[in-house]
């Protein structure tokens, strides 16, 4: 019951608050330790290997240490810690806010647009048009509630709050040094990989939640239903992304809205020539932004369900 009372805590905390400023965060000391091994590890020879011993190591490190800790506190205590922690980790609020702000800064003006969604995604944003903007922010909100909400609850469910963090650590290597860039390729080769292994199951999950989610509202009439062949669609478009994972709930979302991700985007001054995701290219707007929201909560709501009801089934045997 434990383990059920802090998350329900945690996303009571995450709905109201989100991610406040002055909350210092342990992603931010992850950071900091990525940035000072890879200052000092990413040069000369050897770099695959010495990147992913860095990589073993801090995600070893975070597991190790948050076993411990947990371990020595009182119930009652570590009920507070770990509901903190879960906080932490769960960023759908944050990221929900963020992508409200780019569609209301786009309709303001294209340059406030810009600015506003290079803060949410890596690519370069200073030449985007508007439907880019848009679409950028769509895609980061979709490939997000798999990094942020689904895989976190899901590492959660299998190894408690040590494998939550562990999987922050890993989530947080590959956005820090996971790219093929010059500077990259090889040091952060691992940390790339390690990623991809554990999202491989949390991002088909996350795109069968959403399309649940879809079924849904649409029987409720919270939306009108406009794609009947999801799961085709997803199998079909899924595929059609440099990561083996983040296709899954980008097309979901893309089948749902009926629209198109993808193609050709600049990260640090290179060209990535991505597949598309869907055919319809046509023009996002605001409502499009308020489906996805709800979509993304609905998903939410339901992986916390799973969550609990699998965590209490395990303490009742």
């Amino acid at each position: 019951m434990e383990e059920v009372i802090a998350l329900l805590i945690a996303l009571a905390f995450d709905w109201c608050l989100g991610d406040p400023a002055w909350l210092p965060h342990p992603i931010v000391w992850f950071g900091k330790m990525i940035a000072f091994g890879e200052k000092r590890l990413n040069k000369g020879d050897h770099r695959k290997a010495k990147g992913a011993l860095m990589s073993l190591v801090l995600i070893a490190f975070t597991f190790i240490i948050s076993c411990f800790l947990l371990s020595i506190l009182p119930s009652l205590l570590r009920i507070g810690v770990t509901s903190l922690l879960i906080f932490f980790c769960l960023a759908g609020t944050t990221l929900i806010r963020e992508v409200r702000q780019v569609f209301l800064a786009v309709d303001r003006s294209l340059e406030e647009g810009r600015k506003q969604v290079a803060r949410i995604v890596g690519r370069d944003t200073s030449e985007l048009s508007a439907q880019e903007v848009r679409t950028a922010a769509l895609e980061t909100l979709a490939e997000n509630l798999s990094d942020g909400v689904i895989a976190p609850l899901f590492w959660y469910l299998l190894l408690g709050i040590p494998g939550m963090l562990a999987y922050k650590m890993i989530n947080t290597l590959d956005s820090m040094i996971g790219y093929k860039t010059e500077r990259y390729k090889d040091f952060g080769c691992w940390a790339a990989h390690i990623d991809d292994i554990a999202n491989y199951i949390p991002a088909r999950l996350t795109a069968l939640l959403m399309i649940i989610g879809y079924w849904l509202l649409a029987v409720c009439n919270c939306l009108k239903a406009r794609n009947h062949q999801l799961l085709t669609f997803v199998r079909r478009y899924g595929r059609n992304h440099a990561s083996p994972n983040s296709g899954y709930p980008e097309a979901a979302l893309a089948g749902i809205l009926d629209c198109r991700f993808g193609g050709p985007h600049y990260y640090f001054g290179q060209l990535f020539d991505k597949p598309y995701i869907g055919t319809n290219d046509r023009q996002l707007t605001t409502e499009d932004m308020k489906t996805a929201v709800r979509i993304n909560r609905t998903a939410e709501v339901l992986m916390v369900m799973m969550v609990c009801c699998c965590l209490l089934l395990i303490s009742h045997y």
